[in-house]
């Protein structure tokens, strides 16, 4: 992701080589799903999503070390955020 360390919202770009369902979550340092960025079906190419900072209730989340997944059909790469507010 980029930035990292980031404020207000840091960007998390992917490449899919063939179609499919395509998972991006943000979860907290004990595990916790925070907020689920991407949950669908995405065409081959190139993808970018985008964390600002804020849970599914669109609250803001407090400074930390957050951590996303992102899951592609059977592959799956995960990657550690700092936020600093």
């Amino acid at each position: 992701n980029y930035p990292n360390p980031f404020n207000s919202v840091t960007r998390i770009p992917y490449e899919l080589p063939v179609a499919g369902r395509v998972e991006v979550t943000v979860f907290d340092m004990l595990g916790r799903e925070v907020v689920r960025l991407v949950d669908e079906v995405k065409g081959r190419g190139r993808w970018e999503s985008a964390w600002n900072g804020t849970d599914s209730a669109g609250r803001r989340v407090g400074s930390g070390i957050y951590f996303y997944r992102l899951q592609a059909g059977a592959s799956s790469l995960q990657g550690r955020m700092l936020l600093l507010q």
